[in-house]
């Protein structure tokens, strides 16, 4: 399955990214993996998977070797939180409407103030129906359960095991564990060797990336601007893509469409349009306008509240389905 001898073979992370993309996706069948050269469906169905079930004939089983219990306190009155995370646990069946089902849903420091709202990632989720899709910073898993309902597969990877562990936890308590691979990698490292491998060593073809990479922790909205407010007319100062973590967040995204050119990238509010649009390569002066490429920004309420900003580039993007 590797690389002839004649040739070289696969060695550290390289030999690991294929290993672990050929040994999950031959134990679905226990057949020969085979490159399936057609274009994915961005809209291929699946079965809703609601209130810790699956599909009729598959019901999730609780694995006792993934239950993250012990790793962190699963909170059950604000008396037993930390003061700065209070917030955070008032809205917490906002970010997991599962939480209080036993054993509980589970959440380190980081995950509290970074995990996306179930109702938010359900949304982005529904958008990014397709094969398999790529969670480039999975955290405690908000994401990766709302994709593992619309996708046939999902990749997510953090490079915190803690974090990973909490996600399967996570992703146990609404039944859909299995249809998630965890993976302890860096997302850079991940990415530059998945790209390196060619196309007849990939048995897994990842169809859409989705990034939402560190912003800075809570303070972000303070953001990294050399223009100050105008007339006061700005909640925030501006966020500029060079405070993404953990390269600049133009390197991310550029990095990441040489996995795909549909891409998902979740960003603060307050973030530059100009710097967003500019993502894309600049058109020729010839370039008819239904020639160029677009992207689509989305922006994420709850309540009266704008929570964050998804753009969608590829064929994510109304009428650019072919692109897909």
């Amino acid at each position: 399955m590797g690389k002839r001898k004649s040739r070289g073979g696969l060695s550290g992370l390289s030999q690991f990214v294929l290993h672990a993309f050929k040994q999950d996706a031959a134990a679905n069948d226990g057949e020969p993996v085979v490159e399936d050269q057609r274009r994915p469906s961005k809209r291929q169905k699946t079965s809703p998977v609601k209130d810790g079930q699956r599909e009729e004939g598959r019901v999730a089983e609780w694995v006792e070797n993934y239950d993250a219990s012990g790793l962190v306190k699963h909170y059950t009155h604000a008396s037993e939180v930390p003061k700065d995370l209070q917030k955070y646990f008032a809205q917490r069946e906002r970010y997991f409407s599962r939480y209080s089902v036993p054993p509980g849903c589970l959440l380190d420091e980081e995950g509290w103030y970074s995990v996306t709202p179930e109702l938010v990632a359900d949304q982005i989720a529904e958008r990014c129906r397709c094969d398999t899709i790529l969670d480039a910073f999975c955290g405690v898993g908000g994401n990766a359960i709302a994709f593992a309902k619309t996708c046939q597969r999902v990749i997510a990877l953090d490079t915190s095991p803690t974090r990973l562990a909490l996600a399967r936890h996570n992703a146990q308590i609404y039944g859909v564990a299995d249809r998630i691979e965890f993976i302890l990698s860096d997302y850079i490292s991940f990415a530059k060797t998945y790209t390196a491998l060619p196309h007849t060593q990939r048995a897994r073809n990842i169809d859409v990336v989705f990034l939402s990479p560190p912003w800075g922790g809570p303070s972000y909205l303070s953001g990294l601007s050399d223009t100050p407010p105008l007339g006061g007319e700005e909640e925030h100062p501006s966020y500029s893509l060079q405070s993404i973590q953990p390269i600049h967040g133009s390197e991310l995204f550029e990095l990441s469409r040489h996995i795909t050119p549909n891409i998902a990238y979740y960003l603060p509010r307050n973030t530059r349009l100009e710097e967003i649009g500019a993502l894309l390569e600049l058109p020729s002066e010839k370039a008819r306008f239904d020639e160029l490429e677009h992207v689509e920004v989305e922006e994420e309420w709850m309540g009266s509240k704008l929570k964050a900003l998804t753009c969608y580039f590829g064929g994510l993007v109304a009428g650019q389905e072919d692109m897909f």
